[in-house]
């Protein structure tokens, strides 16, 4: 297991009202385009304190958060009680290690540009998912290294769009489709969150 990169800012990570205001905007936008049931099983990739979950836990039956630091997930067993949904939280890094198990869709904020390679993400992202399973996924917009006052465990700043959907097209996916879902306003600049979407490929 890596270090623990985020245990210095897990206690304060739902404090920043920026961060939050912009997952509410992406949780909205994963809302409007993708048709959340009640009978579903997601994954939430990137869990960190569940600020995207908690969002989005009302619309389907249970979510299985990933997350690569214990400090984080420390943090989402506090708010456990109050989550509408089952949640079962997997402390695990998905970019070295499989998980048995298989989704209705998996959802993810602000942790693709943390992964080194991301085609092979989405290629597990893919072998996770139930034919027909949806993937939304909302990150940065390809920037100059700004964002982040700190690099620690961040391999790409931000994303080419066309790049990304190509990713997910070579996985397997189909039906990708990608927007701008979110602004976050920082001292240092504007920069803005795209979500992109896409279906698992049903067998031929």
């Amino acid at each position: 297991m890596k270090d623990d990169y985020f245990e210095h800012k897990a206690q304060i990570y739902d404090l920043a009202d920026d961060r939050v205001a912009n997952v509410v905007r992406i949780a909205e936008s994963i809302r409007h385009r993708i048709n959340l049931q009640p009978s579903m099983d997601i994954m939430d990739f990137g869990s960190g304190t569940g600020l995207l979950l908690e969002q989005l836990a009302t619309s389907v039956r249970s979510i299985c958060a990933v997350d690569i630091s214990p400090s984080m997930h420390k943090q989402l067993e506090e708010k456990r009680h109050r989550l509408a949904c089952s949640l079962e939280t997997v402390t695990l890094d998905l970019s070295t290690h499989s998980l048995n198990r298989s989704f209705d869709g998996i959802v993810s904020s602000m942790t693709m540009h943390h992964i080194d390679d991301v085609a092979d993400m989405f290629s597990r992202f893919n072998s996770l998912l139930d034919v027909g399973g949806f993937i939304a996924i909302a990150d940065l917009d390809r920037e100059h290294g700004h964002f982040h006052s700190e690099d620690t465990g961040v391999f790409h700043h931000g994303f080419d769009r066309e790049n990304i959907m190509d990713f997910a097209r070579s996985a397997g996916f189909v039906d990708v489709e990608i927007q701008s879902a979110s602004t976050v306003k920082k001292p240092q600049g504007d920069f803005s969150i795209f979500l992109l979407t896409a279906v698992k490929q049903k067998n031929l």
